[in-house]
Parts: C-alpha cells; structure tokens; sequence
C-alpha cells in the first residue's frame, strides 16, 4: 500500500465515479482503475460496488475510508514538519561544551540562536573536553566546543573562537608583589589544578613543557573537576593555578584573586563534528551564530 494508491482511493471514494476522480487526479482512468484494483486484490477485500456506470463504497470501503484519510492527514504534518525543519521553524540540536566553553562563552551566543530561531530546541551538556570528545564521536552529540586539542580519526576539528590561560592566586599570596613571574618561581608554590582530561590543564601542561618542567615538578595539592571549585579554592588559601581569564575575570575584578604576568599562549577553542554524520540547517545556522562576535 502506497500513498499515491490512498490518495486515488480517496478521491475515488469522494467523487464516486473512476473517471472524475482520474480527472480531478491527472491521471488516466487505466491507471486509477489499476490503483484500486491493486489495492482490493493485494489484501483481498472488495473497496467498491460496480453499479451500472457509477460505482459505490461497500462497507469495508466505508471503514477504510477513514483510516485512509488519517493516514494522508499525517502524511502531510510529517511533509510540513520537514519543511519547517529546513525552514528552521522547528527542529533540536544537542551541543557538548567543555566547561570554560560551555559555561562562560556560549552562552550568550545559544541565547542569541533561540531568540533567532524560536523552534529550535537546543539541548547542552557540560563536560571536560575528553568526555565532549566522546559525546559527539558516539553520537550523543551533534556538536562539541572544546578548549583542548582533539585529535580523533573520526572528528573534523575546526578553531572557533579562544581566550587566554592566566596565573592566579589569592589576594594574601606573596606572589602579589612580584612585577612578572619567572618559571622558576612556579616551583615555589603549592597548586591547584582541573582534573586529568581538562583542556585548561593540558594547556597549563604543554606551557610548563615549553620552559623546560613537568607537572610533578609542581606541588599540586588538589585537583578538581569544575572551574568555579579551582577559583573558589584558590581564592581561599595560598596556593596558584592556571585557568581560563574568562572564568577568573570576576573575581580579578572584585580583588579576590591577582592575575599574575606570565608569558601562557593564547589558546583557540575548537569546533567538533563527526565526520560520518550529515549536517542539519539547525547545525549551520548555530554555527554561523557562533562565528560572529558577541553583542557588546
């Protein structure tokens, strides 16, 4: 059973009669007679009385004509949902952010997408990068937005907007007096650090490589898994740590940290996309959202 044999049945029903319903259908009475035929002969039930030159519904016709009509109604929502889909009337996406992403750049741009695109439903889950990584690898994501760097055979990856890593530390500590911080002097200090897996601990690893240390050099007294427990921590005792200059800019402001010079790479965020996968409008329209600047 096909649309097209419900689309003939119906009209056929409607008009009563083979050749205004082929009229009406641009179709030759041959190829609407065959319709019905096919469709009578296929589940062996007779559809309509031949009587004379007309011809009426028989019973089970009568019962099918509804069921028929239902069918074709939700035919049509589904053709309409996929027009307002491509029309970007209505449709979801799921995004996968790590945290100094997903918590402090996106989402003012999300916020500008929805007031844009009121039907489109965004779903966004807050990891480490490692764990995003996954997310959009096993399909549990439509995109990922990282801070580290991702290298996955199955993953385009594309830079998208970035921000700087900073040393902090608490406004007692002795390093506010210091004009400029030397490697040296890191050693010198208890630390607190994200968790393994963090793109701002991979960074803060990678700078500590350049100048010639490793992490175990370091006296890291705690790691945690969120950004504001590494602010928070660090605001409240004499330790240092490396983190994004968004996630610190707030309490820089208030004084309750002091936001070390350090010579630390400005890092670019990353845009993540299965390679396999087929992209949506919704998903090009996020990301053209995401390529412009903020609003001031």
């Amino acid at each position: 059973m096909t649309l097209e044999q419900l689309r003939i049945f119906i009209a056929v029903a409607e008009q009563q009669h083979m050749t205004r319903a082929a009229s009406g259908l641009n179709l030759t009475q041959s190829a609407t007679s065959a319709a019905i035929a096919a469709l009578e002969a296929r589940h062996g039930v007779k559809l309509f009385d031949r009587i004379g030159r007309g011809i009426v519904l028989t019973q089970a016709g009568r019962d099918f004509l509804s069921e028929a009509r239902a069918v074709l109604a939700r035919a049509r929502a589904a053709a309409q949902a996929l027009d307002d889909i491509a029309g970007l009337k209505r449709g979801s996406l799921s995004v996968a952010a790590s945290q100094t992403v997903g918590n402090y750049w996106l989402p003012q741009r999300l916020l500008r997408f929805r007031q844009r695109y009121h039907g489109i439903t965004l779903q966004l889950t807050i990891a480490n990068t490692e764990q995003v990584a996954a997310a959009v690898r096993e399909g549990r994501a439509d995109l990922g937005l990282v801070e580290g760097e991702v290298a996955d055979p199955l993953l385009n990856v594309t830079p998208i907007g970035g921000d700087d890593l900073v040393i902090v530390v608490g406004r007692d500590h002795p390093w506010c007096t210091l004009p400029r911080l030397t490697t040296a002097k890191l050693t010198t200090t208890g630390w607190v650090l994200r968790e393994r897996g963090s793109g701002t601990r991979a960074m803060f690893e990678a700078a500590l490589h350049r100048g010639g240390l490793a992490l175990s050099d370091l006296d890291v007294r705690l790691e945690l898994p969120s950004n504001e427990a590494v602010r928070a921590a660090v605001e409240s005792s004499d330790c240092a740590t490396a983190i994004s200059a968004l996630v610190a800019a707030p309490s820089v402001a208030a004084g309750t940290l002091h936001s070390q010079r350090f010579d630390l790479p400005h890092r670019v965020f990353h845009l993540l996309r299965h390679k396999e996968h087929s992209h949506s409008q919704a998903e090009n329209a996020l990301l053209a959202e995401l390529s412009d600047p903020p609003a001031s």
